[in-house]
């Protein structure tokens, strides 16, 4: 009789979990990674703040070292340079021409696009092209021989060149930024392929019209988009410079009728030679643009919507 030996068994070892790092190494790899940018950050961005607000409270003129003047050319900004003010009615008043127009303009193509079934990546693209090229020098000087005497808007209408005249020339800067509609437009048509067809569709069963579905659907729920658009616009168009420079032949003119804020800040720093005066400017602009960025949002409550938070 044989017998057969059982063998014994066999234990199983567990498998064991791969270490993980320890924390400090997994943050430390991750500041490798970000070293650079917050190097740049730091290099390119908050150290120059640092300096123009130190150079915003002396008299500097790029030659000869900074002499401290405390609020002097704060007081001067405010209180004695005429040229000054009229640039912030310039600009406030570009800003309120070109932005809504730029936007309403957006709008209205996104929704012409919306609606097309054949060619709509050419016009997307071809809508787009304006803001890729609009900000550059040599645009902006066709743009200035187009609104000259004896250009093309002279020849069609006959009002003479609109550069020349200082109740028309902010008009033809605004107009430059207004062409450039393509960026808003392409976010305008991104948030309207959002929006659900139902909604549309219910509208629609109860009575209607293409008017009402447009303020009671199209409005509310893009209306996050069109915020955003209004406060990135809002903030460039407070910084709009290279039309106005062109436009104007760096001057300002007619009668500092397209003098905006940072062409006066331009030529107080790097034409008159007063960059501590400039300085004191540029803090003033940041200044402004974040409470009218702040007004913007605190005003946002009462008419964007959000459709997972409800209506605010």
């Amino acid at each position: 009789m044989t017998t057969t030996a059982i063998p014994a068994e066999t234990k199983r070892v567990p498998a064991t979990a791969p270490k993980r790092r320890p924390k400090r190494e997994r943050e430390g790899a991750a500041w490798v990674f970000l070293s650079p940018w917050v190097l740049g950050a730091i290099v390119l961005t908050l150290l120059p703040m640092a300096v123009s607000l130190y150079l915003s409270f002396t008299d500097y003129d790029l030659f000869n070292p900074p002499k401290w003047v405390g609020l002097r050319n704060y007081v001067q900004m405010f209180t004695e340079d005429p040229r000054y003010w009229r640039s912030v009615v310039t600009t406030v008043t570009y800003v309120v021409i070109a932005v809504p127009l730029q936007l309403a303009l957006a709008l209205v193509v996104a929704l012409a696009l919306k609606g097309m079934k054949r060619g709509k990546a050419f016009y997307r693209s071809a809508f787009y092209a304006p803001s890729l090229l609009g900000a550059s020098m040599s645009i902006a000087l066709v743009w200035r021989a187009v609104f000259n005497d004896g250009g093309t808007v002279d020849n069609l209408l006959g009002t003479g060149g609109w550069v020349n005249k200082p109740g028309w020339a902010l008009l033809a800067v605004a107009l430059l930024t207004v062409w450039q509609f393509g960026a808003p437009m392409v976010i305008f048509l991104a948030g309207l392929q959002q929006i659900p067809a139902e909604l549309y569709e219910a509208a629609a069963v109860d009575g209607a019209g293409k008017w009402r579905q447009f303020l009671s659907v199209t409005v509310p729920m893009l209306s996050p988009v069109l915020f955003f658009n209004l406060v990135l616009q809002t903030i460039q168009a407070f910084q709009v410079f290279t039309p106005a420079f062109a436009v104007s032949a760096g001057k300002g003119g007619p009668a500092d009728s397209t003098l905006v804020y940072t062409m006066y800040l331009y030529d107080r720093g790097f034409v008159a030679s007063h960059m501590g005066y400039a300085s004191a400017m540029a803090w003033v602009l940041l200044l402004v643009i974040g409470v009218v960025t702040a007004v913007l949002f605190r005003t946002s409550r009462s008419w964007v919507f959000y459709a997972s938070e409800g209506d605010r």
